[in-house]
């Protein structure tokens, strides 16, 4: 059974040479996605730093399973994963199936949507990203609970708790 240190190591290798759409280094995408699970456990934190192993690596389930990854861990980021054929919004539908899979999801699109990182983003991008993002809310965000969100956002986006705060304005 691996620690989070060791995932931390072993997801810091599987992302070396990447970079995220900004130009940074991977490992920061998902370090950040990770922060912002620590309220929930470190089987959340390890899922947050292996969120994209499986759908940017050669990595596989089963071999994550192997190195000594929990299954349980495994089987949130095989939820969270990308599957060919498959439109964004009916794997964000999917996701919300799950209460784990829904947190993990929530921070990556937390952190996604970050202004220092959409920013940087030309603007057709930004104003495209931005719009796929916050549908994206309105569905993970209706499946978890607000106290949840509001842990993540606070950690990953701060940006974010003025959406919640109209969210919950809302009749």
């Amino acid at each position: 059974m691996q620690t989070v240190t060791e995932v931390e190591a072993f997801a810091r290798r599987a992302h070396e040479g990447q970079t995220d759409k900004v130009g940074v280094p991977y490992i920061e995408h998902v370090r950040a996605v990770a922060a912002g699970l620590v309220p929930f456990g470190d089987d959340l934190v390890m899922a947050g730093l292996l969120h994209d192993v499986i759908e940017d690596t050669d990595w596989t389930a089963e071999q994550l399973r192997a190195t000594g990854v929990p299954s349980h861990v495994v089987c949130v980021i095989e939820a969270v994963t990308n599957q060919a054929g498959v439109p964004y919004e009916e794997k964000i539908r999917r996701i919300t199936a799950d209460r784990n899979a829904t947190l993990v999801k929530i921070a990556d699109n937390a952190h996604n949507s970050h202004p220092d990182r959409s920013a940087q983003l030309p603007q057709d991008k930004r104003t495209r990203l931005a719009a796929k993002y916050r549908a994206a809310r309105d569905l993970l965000w209706t499946a978890a609970d607000e106290r949840d969100i509001e842990a993540i956002v606070s950690i990953v986006n701060p940006s974010l708790l003025d959406e919640l705060e109209e969210r919950r304005a809302r009749p």
